[in-house]
C-alpha cells in the first residue's frame, strides 16, 4: 500500500499542523489493518483523522496518519448475523469514514433519517461518535447515543466488534462467519470504546440505528437573557424537540443581553407552504458564502473592536426567522454560517436542580466584561447554549448528567482570542465544566484534573490498556490531557 513521507498536515482552521513519518490513505479494511500491523512492527504510532473540521489537536501525530476519506462505503447489514428481534428496517451499517451529508443522503433515498445531529454535517461518522459532538434536544444525547454496534482495529492490528450486553449481534453465528474477529458484548466495553478520542483504535465501521425521515419547524426569535433565564427556569427544555439560544456576552446600553432562540418541532410534510417559509433568509446565506464578508468582519474587529458589541446584536437580528420548515436534516444543518472563518471552544456544564447552567452564562458575561476593562478584548461572535441528554459513555462531556454545552465562538482573527478562551474554560471547572474534546481547549493532565471530571475514567483506562497495551494510539493529544497509559513505557524499536 502506497503513502506519503512527511507531508503536512493541517486541520481545516490551520490552528494546528504537523508532519508525520507517513499517510495513508486506505480505501477497505485489509489495507486499514495492514497500516496498524506496520505501526505495531515499526514501533510507529497512528492517529485517524476525517474531514480535518476539529479545532483541538485530536488529530495530530509524528507517526503514521490515517486519512479515512476512502472508507466512506455504505456496507451490507449482514442480517442473518442478528439476534431474532432486531430493528432491522432501522438499522444501517456503514463505514466510519462516511460524513453526515453523503450518510443523510443515504438515508434520504431510504426514507430514514438521523434522530438529531449537529449544526454541521461535513464530519465523519467516527469523528462525532469519537468526540461525543450533540445537537440539542434535552431528551436526546450526543450522536453517539444511536450507535449500536462498533468494529474497531485494535493496537496489535485485530478487529473487534463491540456492543453492548444485549448486543445486536448473535456470538454463534459471529463466530462461525468470522474465526478470525472478535465479538465483545459488554455495557463496560461499549461505554468505554464508543468515546474513545482515538485512544483506543481505528474505527472502521459502525451499525446506527436510525427512523423513518421527518419534518422539523424552525423558529428563530429575538429575546433577552433575562427572559431566557426566566424561561429556564420555568422548564422551556421540555416543551420543544429542539432548544438553544445564541447569546451576545456584550451588553448592550440598557444592560440587557441579546439573544436569539431557536426552537425546532416535528411538524407534517410542507403543502401550501410560500417559498420564504421553506427556506432561510437566502441575503444571511449568500452574505455567509461571499469571501468579502468575513474579511470585512475581521478588519473591523481588527481596527475597531469596540463595534463587536452592535455587530453581534445586528447579525443575531438578522437570523431571527418566523418559520423554516424542511425535512429533518436541511432544519438541523444551520447553513452557510458554518463556512465562516472561525474557531471556538465549547464546554459542558451540568443542568440540574443546582442551576450550575445558568451560573456559566453569568460568569462568561462578567469574564467578557473583564477582557474588554482590562485589554479592550472583546468575544467577537454570539455564544450558543445547547442542551443534551446524559449519555453513558465513560468520556462523553455529558456522561452521567443532563448537560448544557456552551460554544464559545470567535472569528479567526480575533486578537487575544485564545487567552478569552482559555480563562471561559478554566472559570467553568468550577462549575463542573468539561471541554469538548474536538474544539480547542487546554485541558492538560496536572492535579489529576482528568479523573475530577469523568469519574470513570478509571474504567475507560482499564480497556484501552487491554485494546492498546504498546501504545500503538498515543500521540501529543492524549499526552497533553493526561489519558495516556501509566502502562505504556517506551516503544520498542528494535524490530
Amino acid at each position: 500500500m502506497s503513502y506519503r513521507t512527511r507531508a503536512t498536515w493541517k486541520n481545516h482552521s490551520r490552528n494546528y499542523a504537523v508532519e508525520p513519518l507517513r499517510v495513508y490513505e486506505p480505501v477497505c479494511l485489509s489495507e486499514l489493518l495492514a497500516v496498524v500491523r506496520e505501526a505495531h512492527q515499526t514501533g510507529s504510532t497512528v492517529r485517524a483523522v476525517g474531514s480535518h473540521h476539529s479545532w483541538s489537536d485530536a488529530a495530530l501525530t509524528y507517526g503514521f496518519l490515517v486519512e479515512t476519506r476512502g472508507l466512506h462505503r455504505i456496507l451490507e447489514l449482514e442480517p442473518d448475523l442478528l439476534r431474532e428481534g432486531s430493528p432491522i428496517p432501522s438499522l444501517v451499517r456503514t463505514e466510519a469514514g462516511i460524513r453526515l451529508r453523503e450518510l443523510n443522503a443515504h438515508l434520504d433515498g431510504r426514507d430514514l433519517a438521523l434522530t438529531n445531529m449537529g449544526g454541521y454535517d461535513e464530519q465523519t461518522v467516527a469523528g462525532v461518535m469519537s468526540t461525543s459532538t450533540h445537537g440539542s434536544g434535552i431528551t436526546m444525547g450526543p450522536l453517539v447515543s444511536c450507535v449500536r454496534s462498533i468494529e474497531l482495529v485494535a493496537g496489535d492490528g485485530s478487529l473487534l466488534r463491540i456492543e453492548p450486553a444485549a448486543g445486536l449481534t448473535d456470538p454463534a453465528r459471529y463466530a462461525l462467519r468470522y474465526p478470525g474477529h472478535r465479538l465483545i458484548q459488554s455495557d463496560e466495553w461499549f461505554d468505554a470504546v464508543s468515546v474513545g478520542v482515538g485512544c483506543m483504535g481505528v474505527v472502521y465501521s459502525v451499525i446506527l440505528e436510525v427512523e423513518p425521515k421527518y419534518w422539523l419547524r424552525e423558529v428563530r426569535t429575538l429575546s433577552t437573557w433575562r427572559q431566557v433565564r426566566r424561561d429556564l427556569e420555568g422548564g422551556i427544555l421540555e416543551r420543544h424537540r429542539h432548544y438553544e439560544v445564541y447569546l451576545n456576552p456584550h451588553p448592550r446600553a440598557d444592560g440587557e443581553h441579546r439573544c436569539l432562540v431557536t426552537t425546532r418541532d416535528r411538524t407534517e410534510p410542507p403543502v401550501g407552504k410560500s417559498l420564504d417559509q421553506l427556506r432561510r433568509n437566502p441575503l444571511v446565506e449568500l452574505g455567509a458564502r461571499l469571501f468579502i464578508v468575513p474579511a470585512l468582519l475581521n478588519l473591523l474587529f481588527d481596527l475597531w473592536p469596540r463595534l463587536a458589541p452592535a455587530l453581534i446584536d445586528l447579525g443575531l437580528k438578522g437570523l431571527a426567522d418566523v418559520e423554516y420548515t424542511n425535512l429533518s436534516y436541511k432544519v438541523l444543518n444551520i447553513g452557510a454560517a458554518n463556512l465562516l472563518p472561525a474557531y471556538s471552544s465549547e464546554i459542558g456544564v451540568p443542568v440540574d436542580d443546582r442551576m450550575l447552567h445558568l451560573e456559566a452564562v453569568e460568569r462568561i458575561i462578567r469574564i467578557a466584561e473583564r477582557h474588554v476593562q482590562v485589554g479592550a478584548v472583546y468575544h467577537t461572535s454570539p455564544l450558543s447554549l445547547r442542551f443534551v441528554k446524559r449519555s453513558p459513555a465513560f468520556l462523553s462531556m455529558m456522561q452521567g448528567c443532563e448537560t448544557m454545552m456552551i460554544e464559545l465562538i470567535l472569528l479567526k482573527d480575533t486578537e487575544g482570542g485564545f487567552e478569552l478562551l482559555a480563562d471561559y474554560e478554566q472559570q467553568l471547572y468550577q462549575l463542573g465544566g468539561r471541554p469538548h474534546w474536538g474544539q480547542f481547549n487546554v485541558l492538560t493532565g496536572s492535579h489529576g484534573l482528568i479523573h475530577a471530571l469523568y469519574p470513570e475514567f478509571s474504567r475507560w483506562q482499564a480497556i484501552r490498556e487491554q485494546l492498546d497495551p504498546a501504545g500503538i494510539f498515543d500521540g501529543p493529544f492524549p499526552r497533553r490531557v493526561g489519558i495516556t497509559s501509566a502502562s505504556v513505557g517506551p516503544r520498542d524499536f528494535s524490530g
